[in-house]
């Protein structure tokens, strides 16, 4: 199994809407992939609670889990998932991403 990890920055307005306003869409749109993607195991996605003042935190993460790595490939370039991308990249001021695999023994 394959665990994907995204955290995004928002940046405080974009595409005519607020921080927390953008950081819902996005949610609605990532969970509206739920169903749509072949080898996609479980989505999650959560908006930060609290904003602290260091500036350190992030504003949405996602978490999702893949049956394998041609199942997450094959997520990155589904149209379903394509269609997020330019929003995504409109609304964010910073992206990091971890992509790991888990050993069942």
């Amino acid at each position: 199994m394959i665990k994907h990890i995204v955290l995004w920055k928002l940046k405080d307005t974009a595409e005519g809407r607020s921080k927390l306003e953008n950081a819902v869409e996005l949610k609605r749109q990532l969970e509206n992939l739920n169903g749509k993607v072949p080898g996609l195991i479980f989505l999650e996605v959560g908006i930060n609670l609290l904003e602290s003042h260091s500036g350190d935190e992030s504003d949405v993460i996602l978490y999702s889990e893949f049956e394998d790595r041609a199942s997450l490939e094959a997520y990155h370039v589904h149209p379903e998932h394509q269609k997020i991308v330019p929003f995504a990249k409109a609304v964010r001021a910073e992206r990091r991403v971890l992509d790991y695999e888990v050993d069942h023994l």
